[in-house]
């Protein structure tokens, strides 16, 4: 128990009250060891449930008399019970896209990365898409050459698939490879512009060497989603479902019964809605709309102001859906040199890092979340990227003082400088960070900071909580595996 509070992942357990307690069960659990979560009462051996909600906590003795002939009963034989996690912060469709697609996060260099293509490749119609996420360049066990920056050079992807258009996300997602029929079909050349807050990677003759960051992304993504736009509803409907069913068993099968979505469209969570509404949603789910420049993965400020009318839904079909969220970026990811920072990275002293939304653009957009009572999640990883987040929060509190439970939240807040560290508490921000970070993050964050920048204030959950803030945790699955007790365990011991 002590580990999972340090670990600082929320539980739900819902307990009724006995005096209204119906008179039979619909489901009984005896002989168990059961972890209550009540201090009082740490373990039980049996419990009962009527319409999917817990009645009862106790002994065997006291459970059978909640039973009758349609009661189901299961022997647990001493089996552990524990309430189910809640998923902090990952992506459930991209996990669910993870899933269906070939998964990279156990690759340990380029050429295996080649292989998987090429096995997928092979069945693959001609034209089709391949996609793939997963890799990280850091933790290959060789450095691939030619390279640029540690990224690989795209020709040996392009010949194994020259049919075949090819995009293969980084793990943390705020990077992706293109093999040559990609980016043909993005019509990448030597021309093409880096967008606001992103970087395509090109070699001494200006040709892209397959590698694009943060919004330069946008480029690939639009071609990949004019290809999918010509499959049939009948064909994508069924991938939805196919891909949800398969997210929803991963997530189950770890212990994670409730599920918090750092990002959907508008026609994502209408599709959650319905499904929930209609007994369809196997986990719960709690969902941020998206804001950003890229329409094929969220929306713009206007369709926002129009799309969060109505908003926030909470608890439809049965309390297993919910949206009240509004999720923004203000920089990316470490690894892929994209965490906005205060001074230069160690390792690329001519850089701090990527903007990659205007902050008057975010401060619109918490602006409208303020207006309409909604949370603001704003992605935040390096210690400039945090310390501007905090400063726009702190002027619109400043000028909504009638709010006083916004509960707006910095996604990561992975990187500070110390002395933002107690702002989270006195603004009453909350931190949704990920433990599996620290550890994972391990082979490059001296690497990309300096030792000193680096414990400061890296991952600083500890100095977090010491001074009052709220702080949250999870696995940002798809960019880790699913696993809240991996995650836990590197939280609480900074180790693999």
């Amino acid at each position: 128990m002590r580990i999972l509070l340090l670990g600082s992942l929320l539980f739900l357990l819902s307990m009724g009250c006995r005096d209204s307690r119906p008179e039979f069960a619909d489901l009984v659990l005896l002989n168990g060891n059961i972890l209550t979560m009540d201090t009082a009462n740490a373990r039980a051996e049996a419990l009962a449930i009527v319409d999917d909600r817990i009645i009862f906590v106790g002994s065997n003795d006291e459970v059978a008399k909640l039973q009758d002939d349609d009661t189901r009963v299961i022997d647990l034989q001493g089996r552990f019970v524990m309430p189910g996690l809640i998923e902090g912060h990952g992506h459930f469709w991209s996990l669910a896209e993870l899933l269906l697609n070939i998964n990279l996060l156990q690759t340990t260099s380029w050429q295996e990365v080649i292989e998987a293509v090429e096995a997928a490749v092979a069945e693959a119609e001609p034209g089709q898409w391949v996609e793939g996420r997963g890799w990280h360049q850091e933790k290959w066990t060789d450095t691939p050459e030619p390279n640029l920056d540690g990224y690989p050079f795209h020709h040996s992807l392009s010949a194994v698939s020259p049919d075949n258009p090819v995009v293969l996300r980084h793990a943390s997602g705020h990077a992706l490879f293109a093999n040559e029929a990609a980016m043909k079909a993005a019509g990448i050349s030597p021309e093409t512009a880096d967008p606001k807050g992103g970087h395509i990677l090109r070699d001494s003759d200006g040709q892209a060497i397959g590698v694009f960051e943060e919004t330069a992304m946008v480029y690939l993504n639009e071609a990949l989603e004019k290809y999918k736009a010509s499959l049939s509803d009948k064909e994508e409907m069924q991938q939805w479902r196919n891909g949800i069913d398969l997210a929803s068993q991963e997530c189950l099968r770890k212990g994670i019964t409730s599920f918090q979505d750092a990002g959907s469209t508008f026609e994502q969570i209408d599709r959650y809605q319905r499904m929930a509404k209609k007994g369809q949603l196997d986990l719960r789910l709690w969902a941020m709309v998206r804001f950003t420049s890229d329409p094929a993965k969220g929306h713009s400020y206007d369709e926002l102001v129009k799309g969060t009318r109505g908003y926030p839904i909470m608890g439809a079909g049965n309390g297993f859906f919910t949206a009240r969220a509004i999720k923004a970026d203000v920089d990316g990811a470490l690894g892929s040199f994209g965490a906005w920072l205060l001074e230069p990275y160690a390792d690329k002293p001519d850089f701090v890092g990527q903007n990659t939304t205007e902050l008057e653009d975010v401060e619109k957009v918490a602006e409208l979340a303020a207006d309409r009572d909604l949370q603001l999640c704003v992605h935040a990883i390096g210690d400039r990227g945090n310390r501007e987040t905090l400063d726009l929060y702190e002027r619109v509190f400043r000028e909504h003082p009638e709010q006083t439970d916004l509960r707006w939240r910095i996604e990561h807040a992975q990187h500070l400088d110390p002395a933002d560290i107690p702002r989270f508490h006195e603004l009453g921000v909350i931190a949704a960070m990920q433990g599996i970070h620290c550890t994972s993050d391990a082979p490059f964050v001296v690497k990309r900071l300096g030792e000193e920048r680096a414990r400061a204030g890296a991952y600083a959950w500890r100095s977090l909580l010491d001074q009052g803030a709220v702080v949250s945790n999870g696995t940002d699955t798809p960019v880790e595996d699913v696993d809240p007790f991996a995650c836990l365990y590197a939280s609480v011991t900074r180790r693999r």
